[in-house]
């Protein structure tokens, strides 16, 4: 049963492997995602306001602030889940 379940996960990995990528046989990360570092709080704000702004674009809630998950009820003023770290 556990080879089972092993052999269609590779399966689907090696379903959803780009067709370009020559060099191996599955494809585990999402195309496109490569870590950057933030420089500036400039930055360090436009990511928040991509972050916060997911859920509104895909219409689960009307406000960032509404997503119960989100630290952007703290930067709203409100509570929020966990306690968030603003000294960047």
């Amino acid at each position: 049963m556990q080879e089972r379940k092993i052999s269609l996960f590779l399966d689907q990995l090696a379903f959803h492997k780009l067709k370009h990528k020559t060099d191996s046989k599955y494809q585990f990360w999402q195309e496109g995602t490569h870590p950057k570092q933030i420089l500036s709080e400039e930055i360090m704000r436009q990511k928040l306001d991509y972050i916060h702004n997911n859920p509104v674009k895909r219409g689960y809630v009307d406000l960032p602030e509404h997503w119960r998950y989100s630290s952007a009820r703290d930067y709203a003023g409100k509570k929020g889940l966990i306690t968030i770290c603003r000294a960047w």
